[in-house]
């Protein structure tokens, strides 16, 4: 870990409340639901810091019981909170903090989140609001997300900004597409992209993402977007790289789904021109599916900013986002030492 930086990342982006209806119920059926935060890039943000790094994430809140949850609950995982913009709220929702509610699947029916996050305080974000040259001067790596692209223009501009400023003073950057279709259009989501993607080292996106946002498509998927062979991916990865050189590392997680609760799981990456494919882990029990995409993000950015090998580095971070989804919410509750664990085939079996 370095010594000369103040943070080994820093994560950038907007955070929600998350209310999940208990026992797999509707959220229509429950009396009480379970709280929880949902947030793309403070989930990375905890779960590095989880597995010994330096971090820190900043956006801006609505200084209510809300905006304090999200900053304690980061900073009892260690987390920066310091740079976190807080707005006075105003009673009226004028500006507020987004709320997300999620009702987890069971057997053929699918998980549902739904979103509540309109006229949220990062949507207002202006320039200058966050003084990037100093944050970023104070960080190994810089990670954000399709999401906040697409929460509003504002927020667009001010990621662009920020990963401009980060390849100029020679931070690594990572950005998970994610791309979600009740955010924006296919077509809003390709402008942007074309203005993100220059400034980008590390992109972690699903063939749906590289389609819908890049416009690059793989071949052999599904219409649902369901069941890609490792081998389709490395195409469409190259694709990736071919089209944007400056882009050092590409790489997924791939889930078949066999229930709501029961999947098949693998992460691939291509590293520097190699692919690599971690082992699959079959019939994996789900209990909470959310969060996974982020535990691979990231197992994949604490294992670059340590120098794994990189089939190390995908196996890490297979079994890493595998264990999380062993836990209710988003963020990841494994250790270490249980991942390397799962990574080097240790059963589940009782430890006394």
């Amino acid at each position: 870990m370095s010594k000369e930086k103040k943070h080994d990342l820093l994560g950038f982006g907007e955070a929600m409340i998350r209310f999940t209806a208990p026992d797999h119920a509707r959220l229509e059926q429950a009396s009480h639901l379970h709280i929880a935060i949902a947030a793309a890039e403070l989930n990375v943000s905890v779960n590095v810091s989880r597995l010994g790094f330096k971090t820190a994430w900043v956006s801006k809140l609505v200084d209510i019981w809300s905006g304090q949850y999200i900053i304690n609950k980061g900073r009892e995982h260690g987390v920066d909170m310091s740079n976190v913009i807080l707005l006075p709220f105003d009673g009226k929702g004028t500006v507020r903090n987004g709320l997300c509610y999620l009702e987890v699947g069971i057997g053929p029916r699918a998980s549902k989140q739904m979103y509540d996050r309109a006229h949220s305080a990062i949507s207002l974000i202006q320039p200058g609001d966050l003084d990037w040259k100093k944050l970023l001067s104070e960080t190994r790596w810089f990670h954000t997300t399709g999401i906040t692209t697409a929460i509003s223009d504002n927020a667009a501009q001010e990621a662009i900004t920020s990963l401009k400023i980060a390849k100029e003073l020679g931070v690594t950057t990572s950005f998970d597409l994610n791309f979600r279709s009740t955010l924006w259009t296919s077509d809003r989501a390709r402008k942007v992209m074309k203005e993100v993607m220059p400034y980008i080292d590390v992109i972690i996106g699903n063939e749906e993402d590289f389609e819908k946002m890049l416009g690059l498509k793989a071949e052999g998927g599904t219409e649902a977007y369901s069941d890609l062979d490792p081998e389709n991916y490395k195409a469409v990865a190259k694709k990736v790289v071919e089209t944007y050189p400056n882009v050092q590392v590409v790489g997924t997680t791939l889930r078949h789904v066999k229930t709501a609760l029961l999947n098949d799981w693998q992460t691939v990456m291509l590293h520097k021109g190699k692919f690599y494919a971690s082992r699959k882990y079959e019939n994996l029990e789900i209990l909470d599916r959310t969060g996974g995409g982020d535990s691979f993000a990231s197992a994949l950015i604490s294992s670059m900013l340590e120098g794994r090998d990189p089939q190390e580095a995908i196996e890490f971070s297979a079994a890493y986002s595998a264990l999380c989804h062993g836990f209710m919410g988003d963020w990841n509750w494994a250790t270490r030492a249980e991942a390397e664990r799962v990574m080097k085939g240790g059963s589940a079996r009782v430890i006394r």
